[in-house]
């Protein structure tokens, strides 16, 4: 059957929320308020927002703004470039208040299935037309009226349901791979902590070291007892830093074949790479200053950010990046209006050094997870290619699920 053409107001409601009042903010309580951080626009799905504390709202609120599982949303303001169009699905009934910034999708009934409302609504098609009629501010806006204005060509309700469960199974895979990826990150993470801040790593006879009765000497430096033998030392004597070369925004390209990461993780793609390995990359610049970032293989890593590697190269990286996650990198900042880490400021970063046969067998254990890792980031690269290449073609059309 031909798409049939629409304007969105024909097929669906969009609602705007509740205004709320900032002296209702809180720490904590019962509801948790909507912001534009919700929104994850480059996978297209919601996340938690963490970029603030005061999520919380204390005042009274109307029924209607209190979100149900399964709600569709799309922001009304442009706090980010490619923010408008973006969709997000609830996951939770009775946590979320809807705000003025974020607009709700209703369906109607019998003319739009929602689970093809939520690719419809961040199709490129609709996106370009949001864009189009932004309000040309700092921070740019739409509306309710402007996204119901938008035209679109769409099947009928059966086509619709093929269409939008099939994305829909794609991107449950996706995000089964990335919950798959934080318990592999949280695995990482406590197994330094069991072995290098509690020392529990297995002894000479497989036993938990300091649980067991090993030996513990006080080292003057870092102020605490440690496993004897080990020693302090510093970021600058166990790994080599440096900043890449800048690539210009001008040559980012999302035809590119190779990730570039910057202070904020992956920001565009590049026809060549610097670096052929999975490295440590920390931001070195801005609000986002000491975050860290793992690479995949076969990329360029931009100089916002510092490339972070052990100086022996048979120790996965990984152990640096935990051990960075741990000591007090705030006094290594500098400047207030612009913050930045400079290498001779990282290099001075007092930390514990193991023994040689402790970090070789850490290395290995860790080096499973960490493959992994990249295996899951590269299947999901994968499949959301072909998800995004697949999409305007069952939206338009020209391709058909029999």
């Amino acid at each position: 059957m031909e798409p049939k053409k629409y304007k969105l107001g024909e097929l669906l409601d969009v609602t705007r929320g509740a205004s709320l009042l900032g002296e209702y903010y809180a720490t904590e309580g019962e509801y948790i308020r909507l912001t534009c951080g919700n929104f994850d626009y480059n996978n297209n799905c919601f996340k938690e927002n963490t970029s603030k504390d005061n999520l919380y709202y204390t005042g009274s609120i109307k029924p209607e703004f209190i979100m149900e599982k399964g709600d569709i949303i799309t922001p009304l303001t442009e706090q980010a470039i490619g923010l408008l169009g973006s969709t997000a699905m609830i996951p939770e009934s009775g946590k979320y208040i809807q705000s003025q910034d974020v607009a709700k999708i209703v369906c109607k009934e019998d003319l739009l299935y929602p689970n093809y409302a939520y690719y419809l609504v961040s199709s490129q098609l609709v996106k370009n037309q949001l864009s189009a009629a932004a309000q040309q501010t700092k921070i740019r806006h739409t509306s309710p009226d402007k996204i119901k204005d938008c035209t679109v060509w769409i099947p009928d309700i059966e086509n619709q349901k093929w269409i939008g469960d099939l994305l829909a199974s794609i991107d449950r895979k996706i995000a089964l791979n990335r919950a798959i990826n934080r318990n592999l990150e949280a695995l990482a993470k406590q197994l330094y902590d069991y072995w290098f801040v509690q020392f529990d790593f297995p002894d000479g006879n497989g036993r938990p070291y300091k649980s067991s009765g090993g030996k513990m000497v006080w080292n003057e430096v870092l102020k605490r007892e440690v496993p004897e033998g080990w020693k302090n030392t510093t970021l600058g004597e166990l790994c080599t830093m440096y900043q890449p070369q800048t690539i210009g925004t001008d040559k980012l390209s999302e035809k590119g074949q190779y990730r570039v990461y910057g202070a904020n993780g992956v920001v565009g793609m590049y026809d060549k790479f610097n670096h052929e390995n999975s490295e440590i990359a920390m931001a070195c610049r801005g609000s986002s200053c000491g975050t860290l970032n793992r690479t995949m293989p076969y990329s360029w890593i931009t100089g916002n950010a510092m490339v972070i590697q052990m100086k022996d190269s048979t120790i996965n990286n990984e152990f640096i990046k935990q051990a960075i996650a741990y000591v007090n990198i705030s006094g290594a900042i500098t400047g207030s209006g612009q913050p930045q880490l400079t290498r001779e400021n990282l290099s001075s970063i007092v930390c514990i050094k193991p023994t040689e046969q402790v970090l070789q067998c850490f290395s290995r254990k860790v080096e499973l997870i960490v493959q992994a890792q990249l295996h899951i980031i590269e299947e999901n690269t994968f499949i959301a290619h072909q998800r995004d290449e697949l999409l305007p073609l069952l939206m338009n059309g020209q391709v058909t699920i029999e």
